[in-house]
């Protein structure tokens, strides 16, 4: 009776100790799903990035080498520090086109040559700000988003606007956060732009950000002061291995 009463006891936890298996594989088999999606997601994200890299903004280049050879023959001078800005520019941007990660002193000085060569094009229609303290130009910083940024409020806010106006980079630690700030003072903020998440360009950013750092990356939009807008992101500070960039 003893024999039987172990035997059944022993049945019991063979079966508990069974099941108990059984739910931590199936457990595990939905961590395992839920890290080889993350993983995907980080994989499009890079996938994207790497087609974003590859294109170096064509359009950018053909128009700037166009106005470069109709300024030779009409203003030598100007065309002069075109060039010399659309080489700054190539020189900051090429070397990093199949890295995955850059830094805030690197990514602004290839936004500085950029804001340039359409300061050229622009004449007084465009006024450019650029406030980021020393101490930050080591941090860590995903490539071309920043410049995506910049080319949308160019885009989108200053160029449509007739008398131009003023666009400022801001970048400053809250919260243990690196916060980089895009706003401009171009034709304004409106609620689609919100719910829309502000085109394609700034879409893809906030995907980016989402694959990178989860929630701890976001983007977000707001109207500027007094007029234009605000683009913020925000994500995890650190610290890249790259040599910093002086600005």
């Amino acid at each position: 009776m003893q024999f039987v009463l172990l035997l059944i006891l022993l049945m019991f936890i063979v079966r508990f100790v069974a099941n108990s298996k059984l739910r931590a594989e199936a457990k595990a088999a939905v961590a395992i799903e839920a890290a080889d999606h993350a993983t995907l997601k980080q994989q499009l994200a890079e996938a994207r990035l790497q087609a974003l890299q590859a294109q170096v903004e064509p359009h950018f280049l053909f128009n700037t080498l166009a106005a470069v050879e109709h300024l030779i023959e009409t203003d030598p001078p100007r065309a002069a520090k075109m060039q010399g800005n659309l080489i700054g520019y190539l020189r900051s941007v090429m070397p990093n086109l199949r890295k995955p990660d850059s830094t805030v002193g690197r990514e602004v000085e290839t936004c500085r040559h950029y804001l340039e060569i359409l300061k050229v094009r622009m004449e007084d229609r465009l006024e450019v700000v650029i406030d980021v303290p020393p101490g930050l130009e080591s941090a860590s910083l995903p490539p071309l988003i920043l410049q995506s940024l910049v080319e949308n409020a160019i885009q989108h806010g200053l160029e449509p606007k007739a008398e131009g106006g003023q666009i400022k980079i801001k970048v400053e630690i809250a919260d243990g956060h690196l916060v980089v700030i895009v706003a401009d003072t171009g034709v304004g903020f409106t609620p689609k732009s919100s719910t829309s998440g502000g085109g394609l360009g700034l879409t893809n950013i906030r995907e980016r950000l989402t694959a990178m750092f989860d929630k701890r990356g976001q983007l977000i939009i707001t109207p500027n002061t007094p007029c234009g807008t605000q683009v913020r992101i925000e994500l995890p500070y650190s610290v890249s291995d790259f040599p910093a960039t002086k600005i």
